[in-house]
């Protein structure tokens, strides 16, 4: 049994179609299938429902499938700690997190110290966090809520207050503080539903007796504030993204009801082995958010 073949093999199960993980794999579909083939052959059982080029595994699939991932994650924990090991003050460290106003100051501040060390950040939902986390496939994630799996710790970092954001000329800019309720007729400019921010500002509202009237729907964080500055309509707002030397031309209003707060946390797999320098990263992002991050924001 080769590990090219057991390759193959989680291939197709990955794509379910024999085609497609053949130009994955840059090998014909027929070579594949063959391969395939020679693997059920030698294990005496066969491991997919097939119905033409579309493949489905079946239960001796599901379970050679579990343990094929666990030889590949062992490899790759091998070679990482081989390479940890000869290069201990460099390395590569994958990180997701769900902060993107914050992040260029998080990593500065980081590299400042750690020059040789290289940071490859994926961009993630929570569930997608979770998946790779538990897939080794990510070494350290921050996230804005928790991230909760067997062979997941998640460590909260800060409680993040969350304020209500209004154009300069709005009739609420001079409040310092205000109820949520007062703001149910507004129009609102929110990210999309499906991301996390999107869900607990909901959240927020229903707790204020009101489903928001979302005028404005976005992709991109970064779009909201100037739609606000433009006066399309109000937003809800984080206390990391309002940057000493990026603060939009907004006003905002500290809400007080419902308490509007999100905690920030950082996860990682206890079983997936981490480099020196994600070691250090990890130390370095719990200092970071306890004190180095109020220089930062307003």
């Amino acid at each position: 049994m080769e590990l090219l073949h057991l390759k193959y093999f989680q291939t197709a199960a990955k794509y379910e179609h024999m085609t497609r993980a053949a130009a994955e794999l840059n090998i014909s579909q027929p070579a594949l299938s063959k391969t395939i083939g020679r693997l059920e052959d030698e294990l005496g059982a066969p491991l997919f429902h097939r119905q033409g080029k579309q493949i489905y595994l079946n239960e001796f699939g599901k379970a050679f499938l579990e343990r094929v991932k666990r030889i590949f994650l062992e490899l790759n924990e091998g070679a990482l700690q081989v390479q940890d090991m000869n290069s201990p003050d460099k390395g590569i460290i994958s990180i997701a997190m769900t902060l993107p106003h914050i992040m260029p100051k998080f990593f500065g501040e980081f590299l400042k110290d750690h020059p040789q060390v290289k940071i490859k950040h994926k961009q993630a939902s929570i569930s997608e966090m979770k998946y790779q986390l538990e897939n080794a496939e990510l070494d350290i994630c921050i996230s804005t809520s928790p991230i909760i799996g067997e062979n997941i710790e998640w460590v909260p970092l800060r409680e993040e207050e969350i304020f209500l954001s209004v154009p300069p000329t709005h009739r609420l800019a001079n409040h310092k503080t205000i109820d949520l309720r007062e703001v149910s007729d507004e129009r609102f400019i929110n990210l999309s539903q499906g991301y996390g921010f999107r869900d607990i500002t909901d959240k927020f509202c229903k707790e204020a007796g009101f489903t928001p009237n979302v005028a404005i729907e976005v992709e991109e964080s970064w779009t909201i504030q100037p739609l606000v500055e433009l006066g399309h309509g109000i937003s809800f707002i984080p206390n990391l993204s309002i940057l000493r030397d990026s603060a939009p031309n907004t006003v905002r209003i500290k809400i007080s009801h419902p308490v509007c707060k999100r905690t920030i946390g950082i996860a990682w797999n206890p079983n997936h082995y981490l480099s020196k320098a994600a070691l250090e990263f990890r130390e370095f992002s719990i200092e970071f958010f306890k004190h180095k991050v109020n220089e930062y924001i307003i």
